[in-house]
Protein backbone atom coordinates (compact mmCIF):
# COMPACT_ATOMS: atom_id res chain seq x y z
CA UNK A 1 0.00 0.00 0.00
CA UNK A 2 1.24 3.30 -0.97
CA UNK A 3 2.10 5.95 2.04
CA UNK A 4 0.87 9.07 2.04
CA UNK A 5 3.67 11.20 2.57
CA UNK A 6 3.75 14.11 4.91
CA UNK A 7 6.04 16.96 5.72
CA UNK A 8 5.84 18.75 9.15
CA UNK A 9 8.16 21.68 8.88
CA UNK A 10 9.46 23.70 12.34
CA UNK A 11 12.39 23.41 14.63
CA UNK A 12 13.65 19.54 15.18
CA UNK A 13 13.72 18.15 18.79
CA UNK A 14 17.10 19.74 19.59
CA UNK A 15 15.48 23.38 19.69
CA UNK A 16 14.25 25.12 22.89
CA UNK A 17 10.86 25.62 23.75
CA UNK A 18 7.25 24.82 23.00
CA UNK A 19 6.86 24.90 19.15
CA UNK A 20 9.46 22.32 18.96
CA UNK A 21 7.22 19.59 21.39
CA UNK A 22 4.76 20.87 19.08
CA UNK A 23 6.26 20.10 15.66
CA UNK A 24 7.76 16.70 17.69
CA UNK A 25 4.32 15.57 19.11
CA UNK A 26 2.85 16.22 15.95
CA UNK A 27 5.10 14.39 14.04
CA UNK A 28 5.13 11.23 16.12
CA UNK A 29 1.08 11.33 16.14
CA UNK A 30 1.37 11.28 12.04
CA UNK A 31 4.16 8.39 12.83
CA UNK A 32 1.87 5.82 14.63
CA UNK A 33 -1.02 6.04 11.45
CA UNK A 34 -0.31 2.88 9.32
CA UNK A 35 -0.58 4.79 6.42
CA UNK A 36 1.23 7.83 6.77
CA UNK A 37 5.03 8.54 5.99
CA UNK A 38 6.41 11.69 8.36
CA UNK A 39 9.45 13.95 7.47
CA UNK A 40 10.37 16.78 9.49
CA UNK A 41 12.09 19.73 7.72
CA UNK A 42 13.74 21.55 10.51
CA UNK A 43 15.41 25.42 10.69
CA UNK A 44 19.17 25.01 11.18
CA UNK A 45 18.51 28.60 12.54
CA UNK A 46 15.11 30.29 12.79
CA UNK A 47 15.44 33.86 13.50
CA UNK A 48 18.18 36.80 12.11
CA UNK A 49 21.80 36.51 12.91
CA UNK A 50 21.38 39.90 14.72
CA UNK A 51 18.90 38.91 17.76
CA UNK A 52 20.86 38.31 20.70
CA UNK A 53 19.47 35.03 21.49
CA UNK A 54 20.34 31.01 22.30
CA UNK A 55 17.56 28.48 20.91
CA UNK A 56 19.45 25.54 20.66
CA UNK A 57 18.38 23.02 23.61
CA UNK A 58 22.50 21.90 24.82
CA UNK A 59 20.68 20.30 27.56
CA UNK A 60 18.38 17.69 26.96
CA UNK A 61 19.30 14.10 26.40
CA UNK A 62 16.24 12.22 26.06
CA UNK A 63 15.63 11.35 22.22
CA UNK A 64 12.43 12.14 21.44
CA UNK A 65 12.22 10.29 17.59
CA UNK A 66 13.91 7.24 19.30
CA UNK A 67 11.47 4.36 18.33
CA UNK A 68 9.89 6.05 15.67
CA UNK A 69 10.29 5.67 11.76
CA UNK A 70 10.70 9.58 11.05
CA UNK A 71 13.00 11.24 9.18
CA UNK A 72 14.22 14.69 10.40
CA UNK A 73 16.75 17.09 8.29
CA UNK A 74 18.53 20.74 9.44
CA UNK A 75 18.61 22.32 6.61
CA UNK A 76 16.45 25.66 6.34
CA UNK A 77 18.63 28.74 7.67
CA UNK A 78 16.71 31.90 8.12
CA UNK A 79 20.33 34.15 7.07
CA UNK A 80 21.11 32.02 4.15
CA UNK A 81 18.51 32.44 1.32
CA UNK A 82 20.11 29.77 -0.81
CA UNK A 83 18.96 27.09 1.57
CA UNK A 84 15.35 28.21 1.28
CA UNK A 85 15.58 26.64 -2.32
CA UNK A 86 17.34 23.87 -0.82
CA UNK A 87 14.35 23.55 1.53
CA UNK A 88 11.99 23.45 -1.48
CA UNK A 89 13.79 20.71 -3.70
CA UNK A 90 14.11 18.62 -0.65
CA UNK A 91 9.89 18.74 0.18
CA UNK A 92 10.02 18.17 -3.38
CA UNK A 93 11.46 15.35 -3.90
CA UNK A 94 9.57 13.66 -0.90
CA UNK A 95 6.68 14.57 -2.76
CA UNK A 96 4.16 14.87 0.23
CA UNK A 97 0.25 15.09 0.44
CA UNK A 98 0.51 18.10 2.66
CA UNK A 99 3.53 20.45 4.45
CA UNK A 100 2.51 21.52 7.72
CA UNK A 101 4.45 24.99 8.53
CA UNK A 102 4.67 26.03 12.17
CA UNK A 103 3.73 29.93 12.04
CA UNK A 104 5.05 31.62 15.43
CA UNK A 105 7.30 34.30 14.34
CA UNK A 106 6.57 36.74 12.20
CA UNK A 107 10.39 37.42 11.04
CA UNK A 108 9.84 34.44 9.29
CA UNK A 109 7.23 35.76 6.58
CA UNK A 110 9.99 36.50 4.15
CA UNK A 111 11.68 32.47 4.19
CA UNK A 112 8.18 30.93 4.60
CA UNK A 113 6.37 33.01 1.74
CA UNK A 114 9.40 32.19 -0.52
CA UNK A 115 9.30 28.31 0.40
CA UNK A 116 5.45 28.31 0.77
CA UNK A 117 4.91 29.70 -3.13
CA UNK A 118 7.14 27.40 -4.82
CA UNK A 119 5.82 23.96 -2.89
CA UNK A 120 2.12 25.22 -3.56
CA UNK A 121 2.49 26.03 -7.11
CA UNK A 122 3.33 22.27 -7.48
CA UNK A 123 0.08 21.23 -6.17
CA UNK A 124 0.90 20.18 -2.67
CA UNK A 125 -1.22 21.40 0.34
CA UNK A 126 0.64 24.34 2.37
CA UNK A 127 -0.65 24.27 5.71
CA UNK A 128 -0.15 26.64 8.23
CA UNK A 129 -0.55 25.83 11.69
CA UNK A 130 -1.25 29.05 13.71
CA UNK A 131 0.47 29.97 16.92
CA UNK A 132 -1.03 33.37 16.51
CA UNK A 133 -1.91 36.05 13.94
CA UNK A 134 -0.94 39.41 15.47
CA UNK A 135 2.62 39.39 16.70
CA UNK A 136 3.39 39.29 20.34
CA UNK A 137 5.32 42.51 19.87
CA UNK A 138 3.04 43.79 17.27
CA UNK A 139 5.62 45.88 15.57
CA UNK A 140 5.27 47.48 12.15
CA UNK A 141 7.86 45.23 10.51
CA UNK A 142 6.31 42.53 12.17
CA UNK A 143 2.67 42.89 11.02
CA UNK A 144 4.11 43.55 7.31
CA UNK A 145 6.33 39.78 7.05
CA UNK A 146 2.56 38.33 9.02
CA UNK A 147 0.80 39.16 5.87
CA UNK A 148 3.64 38.30 3.73
CA UNK A 149 3.84 34.86 4.94
CA UNK A 150 0.26 34.46 5.15
CA UNK A 151 -1.06 34.99 2.29
CA UNK A 152 0.59 31.90 0.53
CA UNK A 153 -1.13 29.46 2.67
CA UNK A 154 -3.46 27.39 1.19
CA UNK A 155 -5.31 26.40 4.48
CA UNK A 156 -4.90 27.93 8.12
CA UNK A 157 -5.23 25.09 11.49
CA UNK A 158 -6.60 27.33 14.27
CA UNK A 159 -6.75 27.20 18.02
CA UNK A 160 -8.90 30.06 18.83
CA UNK A 161 -12.16 31.48 17.47
CA UNK A 162 -10.18 34.81 17.96
CA UNK A 163 -7.81 33.94 15.70
CA UNK A 164 -10.72 33.64 12.56
CA UNK A 165 -11.47 37.41 14.12
CA UNK A 166 -7.28 38.52 13.71
CA UNK A 167 -7.53 36.45 9.79
CA UNK A 168 -10.29 38.62 8.88
CA UNK A 169 -8.51 42.22 9.79
CA UNK A 170 -5.71 40.97 8.32
CA UNK A 171 -7.77 39.75 5.15
CA UNK A 172 -10.83 42.35 5.08
CA UNK A 173 -11.77 40.98 1.75
CA UNK A 174 -11.05 37.55 1.84
CA UNK A 175 -14.23 35.07 2.76
CA UNK A 176 -12.77 32.05 5.06
CA UNK A 177 -14.48 28.67 5.42
CA UNK A 178 -14.80 27.43 9.09
CA UNK A 179 -13.88 23.73 9.32
CA UNK A 180 -14.12 21.91 12.63
CA UNK A 181 -13.36 18.49 11.41
CA UNK A 182 -11.11 19.00 8.67
CA UNK A 183 -12.83 18.77 5.80
CA UNK A 184 -11.25 21.38 2.71
CA UNK A 185 -11.68 21.12 -0.93
CA UNK A 186 -8.50 22.72 -2.11
CA UNK A 187 -9.88 23.53 -5.36
CA UNK A 188 -11.98 26.03 -4.06
CA UNK A 189 -10.83 29.96 -4.34
CA UNK A 190 -11.87 30.46 -0.05
CA UNK A 191 -9.16 29.11 2.12
CA UNK A 192 -10.33 27.19 5.01
CA UNK A 193 -9.60 27.46 8.93
CA UNK A 194 -9.44 24.33 10.35
CA UNK A 195 -11.05 25.05 14.06
CA UNK A 196 -9.04 22.18 16.69
CA UNK A 197 -7.83 22.74 20.06
CA UNK A 198 -4.27 22.88 20.94
CA UNK A 199 -3.43 19.00 21.94
CA UNK A 200 -2.50 17.93 25.28
CA UNK A 201 1.14 17.51 25.18
CA UNK A 202 2.53 13.54 25.46
CA UNK A 203 6.31 13.64 25.60
CA UNK A 204 6.69 14.10 29.26
CA UNK A 205 5.55 11.49 31.71
CA UNK A 206 4.72 11.47 35.51
CA UNK A 207 7.77 9.38 37.14
CA UNK A 208 6.63 7.23 39.88
CA UNK A 209 9.80 6.79 41.44
CA UNK A 210 10.18 10.30 41.81
CA UNK A 211 9.86 11.29 45.65
CA UNK A 212 7.56 14.38 45.73
CA UNK A 213 7.77 15.06 49.51
CA UNK A 214 11.26 14.69 49.99
CA UNK A 215 11.33 17.07 46.88
CA UNK A 216 9.36 19.81 48.80
CA UNK A 217 10.73 19.56 52.02
CA UNK A 218 14.67 19.65 50.11
CA UNK A 219 13.25 22.84 48.49
CA UNK A 220 11.23 24.57 51.41
CA UNK A 221 7.82 24.40 49.84
CA UNK A 222 5.14 24.64 51.84
CA UNK A 223 1.90 22.67 51.73
CA UNK A 224 0.38 24.30 48.14
CA UNK A 225 2.16 24.90 45.02
CA UNK A 226 1.80 27.16 42.90
CA UNK A 227 3.63 26.68 39.27
CA UNK A 228 4.64 29.16 36.56
CA UNK A 229 6.21 27.28 33.96
CA UNK A 230 8.11 28.44 30.51
CA UNK A 231 9.91 30.93 29.12
CA UNK A 232 9.46 34.93 30.73
CA UNK A 233 7.82 36.78 28.35
CA UNK A 234 5.75 40.10 29.00
CA UNK A 235 2.73 38.86 27.28
CA UNK A 236 2.42 35.66 29.91
CA UNK A 237 2.38 37.73 32.72
CA UNK A 238 4.55 36.45 35.06
CA UNK A 239 4.52 40.34 37.00
CA UNK A 240 0.73 39.44 37.66
CA UNK A 241 1.11 36.26 39.00
CA UNK A 242 4.30 37.27 41.85
CA UNK A 243 1.69 40.10 42.78
CA UNK A 244 -1.23 37.89 43.29
CA UNK A 245 1.00 35.43 45.30
CA UNK A 246 1.58 38.15 46.73
CA UNK A 247 -1.64 39.11 48.33
CA UNK A 248 -2.34 35.34 48.96
CA UNK A 249 0.69 34.79 50.65
CA UNK A 250 -0.20 37.58 53.17
CA UNK A 251 -3.38 35.63 54.23
CA UNK A 252 -1.75 32.38 54.11
CA UNK A 253 1.20 31.00 55.36
CA UNK A 254 0.71 27.26 53.83
CA UNK A 255 1.67 28.43 50.31
CA UNK A 256 4.44 28.40 47.58
CA UNK A 257 5.13 29.42 44.40
CA UNK A 258 7.55 27.35 41.56
CA UNK A 259 8.68 29.63 38.97
CA UNK A 260 10.12 27.28 36.31
CA UNK A 261 11.58 29.16 33.48
CA UNK A 262 14.85 30.71 31.02
CA UNK A 263 14.34 34.28 30.60
CA UNK A 264 13.64 34.83 27.02
CA UNK A 265 16.12 37.77 26.35
CA UNK A 266 19.06 36.63 28.49
CA UNK A 267 20.63 33.50 27.36
CA UNK A 268 23.61 35.08 25.87
CA UNK A 269 27.12 35.88 27.60
CA UNK A 270 26.58 39.43 28.02
CA UNK A 271 30.68 40.61 28.34
CA UNK A 272 31.08 38.71 25.12
CA UNK A 273 31.91 41.01 22.03
CA UNK A 274 29.41 39.24 19.92
CA UNK A 275 26.81 39.62 22.07
CA UNK A 276 27.54 43.10 22.80
CA UNK A 277 27.36 43.29 18.93
CA UNK A 278 24.54 41.58 19.10
CA UNK A 279 22.21 43.65 21.16
CA UNK A 280 23.56 47.06 19.96
CA UNK A 281 22.32 46.20 16.49
CA UNK A 282 19.21 44.79 17.59
CA UNK A 283 18.43 47.62 19.92
CA UNK A 284 18.92 50.01 16.43
CA UNK A 285 16.28 47.58 15.38
CA UNK A 286 13.95 47.93 17.99
CA UNK A 287 14.08 51.79 18.42
CA UNK A 288 13.46 51.88 14.42
CA UNK A 289 10.56 48.88 14.62
CA UNK A 290 8.77 47.74 18.24
CA UNK A 291 6.53 50.20 20.27
CA UNK A 292 8.36 51.14 23.51
CA UNK A 293 5.57 49.43 25.33
CA UNK A 294 6.52 46.18 23.16
CA UNK A 295 10.56 46.31 24.03
CA UNK A 296 11.07 43.79 26.91
CA UNK A 297 14.31 44.97 27.41
CA UNK A 298 13.27 46.72 31.10
CA UNK A 299 10.58 43.66 31.86
CA UNK A 300 12.20 42.18 34.90
CA UNK A 301 9.39 40.18 36.67
CA UNK A 302 11.90 38.60 39.24
CA UNK A 303 12.97 42.18 40.64
CA UNK A 304 9.14 41.96 42.44
CA UNK A 305 10.52 38.68 44.60
CA UNK A 306 13.01 40.67 46.82
CA UNK A 307 10.97 43.87 46.44
CA UNK A 308 8.16 42.13 47.61
CA UNK A 309 9.60 40.37 50.16
CA UNK A 310 8.61 37.07 48.85
CA UNK A 311 12.00 34.98 48.75
CA UNK A 312 11.39 32.57 51.15
CA UNK A 313 7.59 31.64 49.76
CA UNK A 314 9.38 31.59 45.89
CA UNK A 315 11.25 28.50 44.42
CA UNK A 316 13.46 29.81 41.56
CA UNK A 317 14.52 28.31 38.98
CA UNK A 318 15.86 30.52 36.43
CA UNK A 319 17.18 28.52 33.26
CA UNK A 320 15.71 26.00 30.70
CA UNK A 321 14.77 23.25 31.96
CA UNK A 322 16.25 19.99 30.81
CA UNK A 323 13.24 18.17 29.10
CA UNK A 324 14.15 15.04 31.89
CA UNK A 325 13.50 17.43 34.47
CA UNK A 326 10.25 18.97 33.44
CA UNK A 327 7.95 16.20 35.30
CA UNK A 328 9.83 17.42 38.73
CA UNK A 329 8.06 20.69 38.65
CA UNK A 330 4.22 19.67 37.65
CA UNK A 331 4.26 16.37 39.73
CA UNK A 332 4.86 18.53 43.20
CA UNK A 333 2.90 21.34 41.69
CA UNK A 334 -1.34 21.70 42.57
CA UNK A 335 -1.79 24.31 40.38
CA UNK A 336 -0.86 26.33 36.99
CA UNK A 337 -0.84 29.94 36.64
CA UNK A 338 -1.58 31.21 33.33
CA UNK A 339 -2.12 35.03 33.76
CA UNK A 340 -1.80 35.63 30.53
CA UNK A 341 -1.94 39.37 29.21
CA UNK A 342 -3.14 37.77 25.54
CA UNK A 343 -3.07 34.24 24.69
CA UNK A 344 -3.98 32.08 21.24
CA UNK A 345 -3.34 28.59 22.18
CA UNK A 346 -1.05 27.72 25.48
CA UNK A 347 1.55 24.85 25.19
CA UNK A 348 1.80 25.53 29.24
CA UNK A 349 -1.93 24.72 29.48
CA UNK A 350 -1.06 21.56 27.79
CA UNK A 351 1.88 20.59 29.58
CA UNK A 352 -0.67 21.44 33.11
CA UNK A 353 -3.32 18.60 31.84
CA UNK A 354 -0.64 16.08 30.81
CA UNK A 355 -0.12 16.04 34.48
CA UNK A 356 -3.28 16.29 35.18
CA UNK A 357 -2.56 19.52 37.22
CA UNK A 358 -6.07 22.28 37.29
CA UNK A 359 -5.28 25.61 35.73
CA UNK A 360 -5.77 29.14 36.77
CA UNK A 361 -5.99 31.35 33.33
CA UNK A 362 -7.11 34.99 32.89
CA UNK A 363 -10.11 34.94 30.61
CA UNK A 364 -8.03 36.19 27.13
CA UNK A 365 -7.30 34.54 23.90
CA UNK A 366 -8.96 30.46 24.03
CA UNK A 367 -8.36 30.10 27.97
CA UNK A 368 -12.33 30.81 28.06
CA UNK A 369 -13.35 28.05 25.01
CA UNK A 370 -10.70 25.39 26.86
CA UNK A 371 -11.37 26.01 30.51
CA UNK A 372 -14.26 24.98 32.37
CA UNK A 373 -15.14 26.51 35.60
CA UNK A 374 -14.75 23.77 38.57
CA UNK A 375 -13.73 21.39 35.95
CA UNK A 376 -10.18 21.21 34.61
CA UNK A 377 -9.49 24.81 36.52
CA UNK A 378 -10.56 27.85 36.97
CA UNK A 379 -11.27 31.74 35.15
CA UNK A 380 -9.34 34.86 36.32
CA UNK A 381 -10.53 38.73 34.87
CA UNK A 382 -7.50 39.50 32.95
CA UNK A 383 -5.68 42.66 34.87
CA UNK A 384 -7.58 42.08 38.04
CA UNK A 385 -5.01 41.05 40.38
CA UNK A 386 -7.36 40.63 43.48
CA UNK A 387 -9.28 38.24 41.50
CA UNK A 388 -6.78 36.16 40.46
CA UNK A 389 -5.83 36.23 43.91
CA UNK A 390 -8.87 35.56 44.91
CA UNK A 391 -9.05 32.20 42.15
CA UNK A 392 -6.14 31.39 43.74
CA UNK A 393 -7.67 30.93 46.87
CA UNK A 394 -10.89 29.21 45.70
CA UNK A 395 -8.52 26.18 43.96
CA UNK A 396 -7.27 25.56 47.45
CA UNK A 397 -10.96 25.59 49.02
CA UNK A 398 -12.91 23.96 46.15
CA UNK A 399 -9.86 21.67 44.97
CA UNK A 400 -10.44 20.61 41.36
CA UNK A 401 -10.73 16.63 40.93
CA UNK A 402 -7.86 15.05 38.88
CA UNK A 403 -9.98 12.70 36.80
CA UNK A 404 -12.23 15.32 35.92
CA UNK A 405 -8.93 16.93 34.26
CA UNK A 406 -8.71 13.63 32.22
CA UNK A 407 -12.28 13.63 31.42
CA UNK A 408 -12.26 17.00 30.06
CA UNK A 409 -9.39 17.00 27.79
CA UNK A 410 -9.56 13.72 26.19
CA UNK A 411 -10.96 15.03 22.88
CA UNK A 412 -7.91 17.29 23.18
CA UNK A 413 -6.08 14.75 21.91
CA UNK A 414 -3.02 14.01 19.05
CA UNK A 415 -4.68 11.24 17.09
CA UNK A 416 -8.09 13.50 16.73
CA UNK A 417 -6.17 15.95 15.91
CA UNK A 418 -4.36 14.36 13.49
CA UNK A 419 -7.79 12.51 12.02
CA UNK A 420 -8.95 16.65 11.44
CA UNK A 421 -4.91 17.09 9.27
CA UNK A 422 -5.62 14.02 7.41
CA UNK A 423 -9.24 14.42 6.58
CA UNK A 424 -9.74 10.68 7.80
Amino acid sequence: MTKRKIVCFGPGPSFKGGISNYNTSLAKALDKFENIDVHIISWTQQYPAIVPREFKDKSSKVDFLEGTDIKIKYVTDYNKPSTWSETVNIILDINPEIVIFQWYNAQQGLPLSRISKRIKSKGIECLFDLHFVVPKENSAIDSYFTKMGLKQASNFIIHALTTKEELNILFPKEEFILSTDGTRNNLNKNRHLIKLFHPVYDLFKSQEEFDVVKFKKDNNLNKYVFLYFGFIRKYKGLHNVIKAFKILSDKREDVSLIICGESFWDTLDSKKLSTKFKNFIFGIAKALFFKKKDNEKDYRPLDLIDELELKDKVMLINEFVPNEDVHKYFQVSDCGLLFYLHATPSGVESLNYNFKLPVIATNVGHFPETIEDGVNGYLARENDIDHMSEQMQKIIKSPINRDNIEKKTKEFSWKNYCKAILNN
